[in-house]
């Protein structure tokens, strides 16, 4: 079946010193060559695969800019269509002006993600290998970035690949001795499967267990600032982001909405909101800030509370301290260039010897220091210690986490009939649906329209 020749813009829309027009299809070099004048005068057609040229795209006897042209033909390319990249001069009229030309040439235009949505179709990348094209162009941090290179590569498809190969080979064998079994025989065959299964299950659950690292390094910690006011959240915050970002006054409440700020530290990405000071008060504004603290706290993978060491604790911070049950929280005792008054010990004491997830730290925002303890505390508190940015697999995606859970459940079910003693077609219906739920991942088993609900998100001209 012939499919339409498509174009779109592969580059930002910015006034850039270069704008790059992507045509692929099987009509994409005659499309190229109605509008494309080379200076030696040959037409792309005669040119060999992944040559450059120099010369005008023209809409008739109008030069609309001087380029240069990429020709890749069919099926050394990204689409493994023939494609022809248009290299010209930055600027928004321009590259619209060109792919308007395109266009009225006999291409049409591309849908997000269209290009690499033809990739996986055509079966140059599997569907965990699209998927990690738009990670890598969303990347915030090295870890992103890296983790996207190495599913690209398809070490997150050969790992699920082989996995359920093994799968498939036990459904055959099951379904073969259920029909056939004068010739295959199922005596002691249930044993032989849970070894298996269990084998299958270490491997599953590794994976799964490199989820909630790997989606906290790939999109950031969320995180929370509390504390009352002028204890020094806002100041915190300017120091961690190395910029005054925040307004610091001495006025208590200064700080009424909340402020929402990424900082990259040592690797890790955080997404900090800054909150209102957490305090008794009858300022409607201020107590609408207040809740609104309150509210983010709930749904916080950390929250950073700042205590002013230099005065004592009151009945707020005995609400404060409640609110942070069953909370990965660091306590910052600020101002530890002032003479303290409140200790590590009286917040131990308050919140309780039993909370599991809470370190308290000595820093001076005002000094700048304690910032490097608070950085290691993060990593201790998350990462057991250290960013972990080897080869190993980390899932980054819930599509992918959602279909491993799924995969688990399956296997656990066949181990559970097996225990029971039921009959050797039930192992089949779930080792099935095991099989179904890690094809998902890499796109052996899912439908049209999941498919094109994954590359609608993409952005166009990829």
């Amino acid at each position: 079946m012939k499919s339409e020749t498509i174009a779109a813009i592969a580059t930002g829309l910015t006034n850039a010193g270069i704008s790059v027009i992507r045509i692929s299809g099987e009509e994409a070099i005659s499309v190229a060559d109605r509008i494309f004048c080379a200076k030696g005068g040959k037409k792309l057609a005669e040119q060999k695969s992944h040559t450059i040229h120099y010369g005008t795209i023209c809409d008739g006897d109008e030069v609309i800019d001087e380029v240069i042209v990429l020709l890749m033909r069919a099926p050394a390319s990204y689409t493994t269509e023939d494609t022809v990249e248009i290299d010209c001069h930055g600027g928004m009229f321009v590259t619209k002006k060109i792919l308007e030309t395109v266009i009225r040439y006999g291409a049409v235009p591309a849908s997000p993600g269209e290009f690499t949505k033809r990739a996986f179709l055509n079966g140059r990348i599997d569907l965990s290998q699209a998927e990690s094209v738009m990670d890598l162009i969303q990347a915030k941090n090295e870890f992103a970035r890296k983790s996207s290179i190495y599913q690209l590569s398809g070490t997150l498809s050969k790992e699920i690949k082989k996995i359920r190969e093994v799968i498939l080979h036990e459904i055959a064998f099951i379904e073969s001795a259920l029909d056939d079994p004068e010739h295959t025989s199922l005596d002691d065959y249930p044993q032989k499967l849970h070894n298996i299964v269990d084998n299958l299950l270490i491997s599953l659950e590794k994976l799964l267990a490199s989820s909630d690292n790997g989606k906290l390094l790939k999109e950031g910690i969320s995180t929370v600032i509390v504390g009352k006011p002028n204890a020094g959240k806002s100041s915190f915050l300017n120091t961690i982001l190395g910029e005054e970002r925040a307004i610091v006054t001495d006025i208590a409440g200064t700080t009424r909405d909340i402020l929402e700020e990424q900082i990259q530290l040592d690797g890790i990405l955080l997404n900090i909101i800054d909150t209102a000071g957490i305090r008794k008060t009858e300022d409607i504004v201020e107590k609408i800030g207040v809740d609104r603290a309150k509210q983010y706290v709930d749904k916080a993978d950390l929250v950073i509370y700042v205590v002013d060491s230099s005065t004592a604790l009151d009945e707020n911070d005995d609400e404060i301290m409640e609110l942070l049950k069953e909370h990965k929280v660091i306590v910052l005792l600020n101002k530890s260039d002032l003479n303290p008054i409140t200790t590590e010990q009286q917040i131990r004491s308050r919140m309780g010897e039993d909370h599991k997830f809470c370190a308290v730290l000595s820093v001076s925002a005002k000094c700048h220091t304690g910032i490097e303890t608070f950085s290691q505390t993060v990593q201790d508190m998350f990462f057991h210690g250290e960013i972990n940015m080897n080869e190993e697999i980390s899932i980054t995606n819930i599509r992918h986490k959602t279909a491993l859970q799924e995969a688990i459940s399956g296997l656990k079910l066949v181990e559970q009939s097996i225990r029971d003693r039921m009959p050797e077609d039930f192992y089949s219906i779930d080792l099935m649906h095991a099989y179904e739920s890690l094809g998902s991942i890499t796109g052996e088993s899912v439908g049209e329209d999941l498919v094109n609900e994954i590359f609608s998100k993409f952005c166009m001209g990829k």
